[in-house]
């Protein structure tokens, strides 16, 4: 079985890749538990110093890369140099993490007490088609650090990039079957990661209904999971606020790759005494955010993943949901949309479930208590942003906000060297951050006995 990889901007198809089979994701399974025995034994200096091959890799083939994600996911150029020397640095990253899995010395009477972090064994990750190269850099590179294998699933609609970053790793010298990408269906790899024993972990990014699916068939086993699932966030505007950078920036906060972010603000609530101020000054941020040909220095923005996902997002946009203005993009071939701003009610469907697409709901708030609880009334909990000058209020409204990711005046809030992670319904467990190759580690306790 294979799958035809189309050019969203083009729709034309791109080429073939093969899709494995249980049988064949068993035996890459069981090669990968092979090379993670001696990958464990590996000196942690050594293991450092191939990660930072794998990032040379990585970095003397960017434009490769970019061209790769831009033909089979439809990110502007721009955006998708980005990712690759996002992958780069986030391999650099954790190269520093081998040398630092510091275990403790415990005081305790008739002898002493240390804790070891050991690896898990073989984990598999699975990722999502919205950010494919990035958000596998997310699990494989803190899994390696901390001396695991890593069997990666890419998701069936962009698996080019990630294939390819399979290559760089055996030619940056990462031993045989450690770092393996197969191809496949969910039902059938994915689904084989969570039931074949030798898998300690699964490591998912995607829907909530499949990351639901995933923690109940891991329970099979107790086998541990990170799940970073969907997202409704909120974008807080405060009367307070610096309106004119609140406004310039709120494209941005949610139509980067075409809405298709998790993380996106998707939810704009802007205090009444100053809604119909900034709704101006959006409109014209909004007409002036540039969608178009992916291969375009110039574009912002490029079209959505598939016809299919096209379709889906259009379907919020019935007869009953105003719509306040929209952007421009291309005619003809190719999955466009342009960006689109309502005016729903509160608890409509646009307002309460993930369109991920370039599609975002401003609502009006009255005062400080009304903004927490509308930004709080989603089974969501991933990121958003609050605009402020008041320091205070920013840090009440943070702390109000059940979010795992926030930022105060800017609309980014996600850094390697952070965690990341969502609160409800949005996830469990963390990425990132300095502790994260502790989270691909049992903590071994042992007590040595004095008398």
């Amino acid at each position: 079985m294979s799958y035809t990889v189309i050019n969203p901007a083009t729709g034309a198809a791109v080429t073939e890749v093969a899709h494995l089979d249980v049988a064949e994701t068993d035996r890459a399974i069981e090669a990968a538990a092979r090379a993670q025995r001696d990958w464990a034994n590996v000196v942690p200096a050594d293991r450092a110093r191939v990660l930072r091959r794998f990032a040379d890799a990585v970095d003397g083939d960017i434009e490769h890369l970019a061209s790769l994600e831009t033909t089979n996911s439809g990110h502007p150029i721009t955006q998708s140099r980005w990712e690759a020397g996002h992958v780069r640095d986030v391999l650099e990253y954790y190269s520093g993490a081998p040398e630092r899995l510091i275990g403790q010395q415990i005081p305790v009477a008739g002898g002493m007490n240390v804790t070891f972090h050991e690896p898990l064994g073989v984990v598999g990750v699975i990722t999502p088609w919205n950010f494919p190269m990035t958000i596998a850099s997310w699990g494989f590179a803190p899994a390696l650090a901390a001396g695991n294998a890593v069997v990666l699933k890419p998701a069936e609609w962009t698996p080019l990039t990630s294939l390819r970053l399979g290559e760089l790793a055996r030619e940056a010298g990462l031993p045989e079957g450690l770092f393996q990408v197969l191809a496949g269906r969910g039902s059938v790899v994915g689904e084989r990661f969570v039931t074949n024993p030798t898998v300690r972990k699964v490591v998912f990014t995607g829907s909530t209904e499949v990351g639901k699916r995933i923690m109940a068939g891991s329970a099979e086993q107790v086998k541990r999971v990170t799940l970073e699932l969907g997202g409704k966030s909120a974008n807080i505007v405060f009367a307070d606020a610096d309106i004119e950078r609140a406004a310039a920036t709120a494209p941005y906060s949610v139509f980067d790759n075409a809405g298709q972010d998790c993380c996106a603000r998707s939810r704009l609530l802007v205090q009444r005494s100053v809604y119909d101020r900034f709704m101006e000054q959006f409109e014209q941020a909004v007409q002036g955010v540039k969608v178009g040909d992916p291969t375009d220095e110039a574009t912002e923005v490029g079209p959505l993943v598939t016809q299919a996902h096209r379709d889906s997002v259009a379907s919020f946009l019935t007869d009953d949901v105003p719509v306040a203005f929209r952007g421009s993009c291309p005619d003809g071939p190719g999955s466009w949309f342009a960006p689109t701003v309502v005016t729903p009610e509160r608890g409509s469907r646009i307002v309460t479930e993930e369109v991920f697409g370039p599609v975002v709901a401003v609502l009006p708030f009255e005062d400080e208590a009304d903004a927490v609880q509308l930004a709080n009334d989603t089974e969501f909990g991933l990121s958003g942003s609050i605009w402020t000058r008041d320091l205070g209020r920013g840090i009440r409204v943070a702390r109000g906000v059940e979010g795992g990711n926030l930022s105060v005046n800017s609309h980014s809030s996600v850094r390697y060297s952070t965690p990341f992670g969502g609160f409800k319904q949005s996830g469990l467990g963390r990425e990132l951050g300095p502790d994260a190759a502790e989270h691909f580690t049992e903590t071994k306790n042992v007590f040595f006995a004095s008398e």
